[in-house]
């Protein structure tokens, strides 16, 4: 994600910021203009109204309120148009189900998987995949379920007709770190449960609604085995599979071709998230000793339909300077991953599948879609 910028006093925000450092502004993050600005109480008689704040400007037509909960749980940090009727922001509607916020540790679980959410819903509109304004208080994207386990009834993370499940553990560093161990697995993280769980959710719109079932499976393969038997086999051999970093993304991904997909998905996210924070940074690269430079990293949420191959050429030095960066610092790796060319071509896959779609609806212009889904996976 990129940096933003106080449009105040122009001190560097963070998206999870509520105030600025350096001015003293209050913030809040403008879904419907997908940016954060400085804002201000509106002029007496317009009571719980805010506008973004001018300096040495036209004062601002425009009015908001601040997400009902920010105001009564100061977990949010979304703003909602004045015209809007609903009291929550595009974000925090989509979740229909809170973890207890009684039990002591779970407020601070259920901010956190928000912030993740948030940054979610942030590339996807960037992407044109969700509304950012639906009309009449609406909501558009998948809906959120947050649940802690109960005795004798364990919480999968998972998805199943346009509901993603995630288990509030899973906001607890040390047992997300526990279960990574569990699961073999080298990279876990909450946006990473999201990212995985909405490519379930699309595959859904995008895939099957979407008419391309049969381009699917000459990449994929045929998502009409039996998907909790291949699951079962999956665990069953450890989730070890020979070479297959040749094919997939992730050991998990060959568990089965949805699996594949959503793991895929992710991966997709991570790498356009990561490479608009790089260009907002204005970052050059080269590998030192080899003849490999990149002038300026591209932006690929703002650039309209980026070639898929000057991404991967501008994403493999990134991450090559992210790990040693990351080393530098007594970190492992932040990116434990190889490409290999099969796996791009799945990336290449879904990347021209969402600038399709991009192409054809954008942010602004997303409907609210009908839940409709088959799929629910165990922790990935």
């Amino acid at each position: 994600m990129k940096t933003f910028h106080c449009q105040f006093c122009g001190h560097p925000l963070f998206f999870e910021n509520v105030q600025c450092l350096q001015c003293g502004s209050a913030l809040a993050f403008l879904p419907d203009r997908l940016n954060m600005v400085a804002i201000e109480e509106a002029p007496d008689g317009q009571e719980g109204l805010w506008r973004p704040r001018s300096r040495g400007r036209k004062a601002s037509d425009l009015r908001y309120r601040l997400c009902h909960n920010h105001t009564t749980q100061n977990a949010c940090n979304f703003a909602v148009p004045a015209q809007d009727p609903n009291r929550l922001c595009v974000s925090c509607r989509l979740t229909r189900v809170l973890p207890d916020l009684s039990v002591p540790a779970n407020p601070l679980r259920w901010y956190r998987l928000e912030v993740a959410k948030r940054r979610l819903f942030y590339a996807l509109a960037k992407l044109g995949l969700v509304a950012t304004n639906p009309p009449e208080g609406g909501a558009d994207g998948p809906i959120f379920e947050f649940l802690a386990d109960l005795p004798g009834q364990p919480v999968m993370t998972g998805h199943a007709q346009g509901v993603i499940t995630l288990n509030v553990a899973e906001a607890d560093d040390a047992e997300r770190v526990r279960r990574r161990e569990e699961m073999h697995e080298p990279y876990r993280t909450l946006l990473g449960h999201l990212r995985h769980e909405s490519g379930h959710y699309y595959w859904d719109r995008l895939i099957d609604e979407g008419g391309r079932t049969e381009s699917f499976r000459k990449v994929f393969g045929d998502e009409q085995q039996d998907y909790q038997a291949a699951l079962q086999a999956h665990y069953a051999r450890g989730g070890t599979v020979p070479d297959w970093q040749d094919s997939f993304v992730s050991e998990y991904a060959t568990a089965h071709p949805w699996e594949d997909w959503a793991e895929t998905w992710a991966h997709y996210l991570h790498m356009v998230d990561l490479l608009e924070t790089a260009a907002s940074y204005n970052t050059r690269l080269r590998i030192p000793g080899q003849d490999v430079e990149v002038e300026e990293v591209v932006n690929p949420l703002e650039t309209g339909h980026p070639d898929f191959d000057s991404l991967v050429e501008q994403w493999v030095p990134l991450t090559l300077l992210v790990n040693s960066l990351n080393r530098s610092l007594g970190q492992e790796d932040a990116y434990p991953f190889a490409l290999s060319p099969g796996a791009l071509d799945k990336l290449r896959y879904v990347h021209d599948v969402i600038s399709e779609t991009r192409s054809r609806t954008p942010a602004q212009g997303a409907q609210p879609q009908q839940d409709k889904g088959k799929t629910e996976s165990p922790p990935a």
